[in-house]
């Protein structure tokens, strides 16, 4: 599944690649048999499309697999060591540990002037310089520096001779012209690992910028273990991609001043990444779920009809598919546009209209049938009986009956409500009963008044 914030990464790669004509590449790094499948491909190009990211545009090159490119991996790691740039090393890890007294300080060199040549089992360390430090000119970050002390010589080839990722993802940036990496601040640590071998292979290192991490509630950061962190997930759930979109672009980054709800093109236009916070950015639900009501509601009515459509099938929908009836909900659609903040709720508005009976909502239920609730149904049942069959003319016999029990209208549709659609708040009453119709309407306050008096 993909991350929200991998999904954020990619659309500030997407918004550099756009402003400058260059490209956006996408790279499936499946050299780990057991994490690559070809639909997750497929998901991942599917998920990026769903954001305006799509492999039809001239701006995306790719996918490129990392697979495919084995025999580059093997001749550059071949080419660090016949530059002195790389060494064998045979020493086990218990080996290492037992000379250094600790499992903390990594590899401590041993091998570094045995001349070892290749063996099976013996892998290929980089020769880290002594001396100095990586800086890293980080478009967010600034310059941090890391001292090559602290870098250990590093493995860059297996024992079996199969390099690395550190080793295949540089030699990848450099065989398809990577000029930027823009990428999560977990990646930093690997950073000046990564620029040693772009110098070491005699290439200039890309612009690097390493984005702030994405947290919970609770000041975390965000885990699949613990959170909701798919994109796919949230589509799932009737958020809008260009709501998603407009979101994760502002999840450490705005394009100033007070309007927050732009277009995709206009943030892409705007977007710069020197400008990213580099602090930890929270991922509040709340403020997704008010930006996607502000985008449902920015729907046309056709357009609004058109997106409830997946939530009023299966499996969300809980009727059977013939009783469901278009035209009815395309009349009652714009009064649920105006209350939903995410489209999967549509089916709870509107399910009432083509189950064979209301809702069983034993909550709903015991509140709104205090006692009196009998004598209400009873007398609206009466007037319904015979009332002109428009919203109006419901709501004024309604009125009638809440003034004969000296009741105000609001206290007097909670039992009408609950006894038509089974829950004690939906779209405005008497549109609904409108849209029903008589007959229905009748037998579902027989209906109530029967297990009343039961």
């Amino acid at each position: 599944m993909f991350h929200v914030g991998g999904a954020r990464s990619a659309l500030y790669n997407w918004a550099v690649a756009r402003q400058s004509g260059g490209t956006f590449v996408l790279r499936i790094e499946d050299t780990d048999a057991a994490r690559n499948k070809p639909e997750w491909t497929e998901g991942i190009i599917g998920a990026l499309a769903s954001i305006g990211i799509s492999e039809t545009d001239p701006a995306f090159e790719g996918p490129y697999f990392q697979s495919h490119n084995a025999d580059r991996h093997r001749e550059a790691a071949q080419r660090l060591y016949a530059d002195g740039r790389a060494y064998y090393c045979d020493c086990t890890r218990e080996q290492v540990q037992e000379r250094t007294g600790s499992q903390q300080l990594g590899y401590d060199g041993f091998c570094r002037e045995r001349g070892l040549e290749y063996a099976e089992g013996r892998a290929l360390r980089f020769r880290t310089p002594d001396q100095g430090a990586t800086v890293v000119v980080d478009l967010v970050r600034g310059e941090p520096a890391f001292p090559n002390s602290a870098i250990e010589d590093f493995v860059v080839a297996r024992g079996d001779g199969s390099p690395v990722f550190l080793l295949a993802n540089v030699v990848d940036d450099l065989d398809e012209g990577i000029t930027q990496v823009i990428r999560g601040e977990e990646h930093l640590s690997n950073t000046p690992k990564q620029q040693l071998l772009w110098e070491a292979l005699g290439a200039t290192p890309p612009v690097w910028a390493h984005l702030p991490v994405i947290v919970n509630e609770k000041r975390q950061k965000l885990s699949k273990r613990r959170d909701k962190v798919a994109l796919e997930d949230y589509l799932a759930e009737g958020y809008l991609p260009k709501a998603m979109v407009n979101y994760l672009m502002l999840l450490g980054w705005g394009p100033g001043g007070d309007m927050e709800i732009r277009p995709q093109e206009e943030l892409e236009r705007l977007f710069r990444v020197k400008d990213v916070n580099g602090s930890s950015a929270f991922f509040d639900v709340k403020k997704l779920s008010a930006f996607n009501g502000a985008y449902v509601r920015d729907l046309s009515p056709e357009e609004f009809v058109e997106a409830c459509g997946p939530w009023l099938t299966e499996p969300y929908a809980t009727w059977v598919p013939e009783s469901f009836d278009a035209a009815a909900f395309a009349t009652l659609a714009p009064l649920a546009q105006t209350r939903i903040t995410v489209l999967g709720e549509i089916t709870k508005y509107v399910d009432w209209l083509f189950l064979a009976e209301p809702v069983d909502d034993e909550a709903s239920w015991t509140k709104a049938m205090k006692p009196g609730a009998d004598a209400i149904v009873k007398d609206t049942r009466e007037r319904y009986a015979s009332a002109p069959w428009d919203a109006e003319s419901l709501k004024t016999a309604l009125e009638e009956v809440a003034a004969a029990h000296d009741l105000k209208l609001g206290k007097a549709q909670a039992p009408v409500r609950v006894a038509v659609t089974g829950r004690t708040v939906g779209l405005p009453l008497f549109e609904s009963l409108e849209v029903l119709g008589r007959e229905r309407t009748l037998a579902r306050l027989d209906a109530a008044l029967a297990k009343l008096a039961g």
